[in-house]
């Protein structure tokens, strides 16, 4: 959900878009009406990995892409994704367009959604248990379509990151037997340093997978499964450079007793800004398709609706400019 530790205010929040509602409607929506034109699961696209980067809030725009992915009928075979990234993935593989609108629009109006009030219950400043693990049960504010998502056969790599080793993990299908298997495993992949609580999963502990090791991008897993061709959905701008992390002091000493967290957070800017530099490569080579917002509207912990739309319509007209120059670096044209 979250983009991971940013330069801006956090935030974080599920995939969604769309005009905002005043309060998200709680009643299931029929999930025939969400797939893809016909509704097959067959991926059509095996020869490029999906990649998508976190963004916390910034995610109403790069939703837009699931949306239009979508509604082409463009089905992957492979899909990777940290953070709000990670979000991204699940509605993309349920092929859910609804969802990924609504998760990062009109999702921010629920009162459950968190503030200062969840801080202070240890429940954090988005409330994750709330966001992550309950709101895609049946008859909640976001039900996810878990069979579609099931049957689909395309794979995935959801990352996250180990606190105490400071390894980089990610998770797959063989982690996955049903949904509340899925969705913890997104809250830990989107789990922000200090504003929301770690996550236990088999007895080892997680943080956002931004901190991993392309710093929130996962080129390198998509790599060393043996992709050599890339689709990258970007949460910020083209020529966007992220800067050191303010405050070093004070990560060191919030995660004394984490060290692997600190270090991290502290060398994640270098890493991310490598990772953008070898898909400017690739780019160049003709083996990466990027889309990066044209103009980025909102923060990572944007709440104000009527922007969270705003910033959705805007990605979407984009991608749909884009769209036929996806088709032909896909080889669908």
């Amino acid at each position: 959900m979250t983009d991971g530790p940013d330069d801006h205010a956090p935030g974080s929040a599920h995939p969604d878009s769309g005009e905002p509602a005043s309060v998200p409607q709680a009643s299931p929506v029929p999930t025939t009406e969400h797939h893809a034109p016909g509704g097959p699961l067959a991926p059509n696209v095996t020869d490029t990995a999906l990649i998508f980067e976190g963004g916390g809030m910034r995610a109403s725009l790069t939703s837009a892409v699931v949306v239009v992915l979508l509604d082409a009928g463009i089905r992957f075979d492979y899909v990777a994704g940290i953070s709000a990234g990670a979000s991204n993935l699940a509605n993309y593989l349920s092929q859910d367009s609804r969802r990924a609108r609504r998760s990062f629009v009109d999702f921010a109006a629920d009162p459950r959604f968190g503030d200062v009030r969840t801080m202070l219950r240890g429940e954090g400043l988005f409330n994750a248990k709330y966001i992550y693990e309950e709101t895609g049960l049946p008859d909640q504010a976001l039900p996810f379509d878990w069979r579609t998502f099931a049957d689909n056969p395309a794979d995935f790599r959801i990352g996250a990151f180990e606190a105490e080793t400071g390894d980089e993990v990610f998770f797959s299908r063989a982690d996955v037997t049903e949904m509340t298997d899925l969705m913890v495993r997104v809250r830990a992949s989107s789990t922000m340093p200090v504003i929301m609580p770690p996550v236990t999963i088999d007895e080892r502990t997680y943080v956002d997978g931004a901190l991993g090791a392309d710093g929130g991008i996962a080129l390198s897993r998509a790599q060393a499964d043996g992709y050599e061709k890339f689709f990258v959905v970007l949460s910020q701008e083209r020529a966007y450079r992220k800067a050191p992390q303010r405050f070093p002091w004070f990560y060191r000493q919030y995660f004394r007793r984490h060290p692997a967290i600190a270090e991290a957070l502290l060398t994640r800017w270098q890493r991310y800004n490598d990772t953008r530099d070898r898909l400017l490569e690739l780019e160049r080579a003709g083996q990466a398709y990027l889309f990066a917002p044209e103009v980025m509207p909102v923060g990572n912990g944007e709440r104000d609706l009527a922007k969270l739309a705003a910033s959705h319509r805007r990605g979407l007209s984009q991608a749909r400019r884009e769209l036929p120059a996806w088709q032909e670096f896909l080889g669908r044209a």
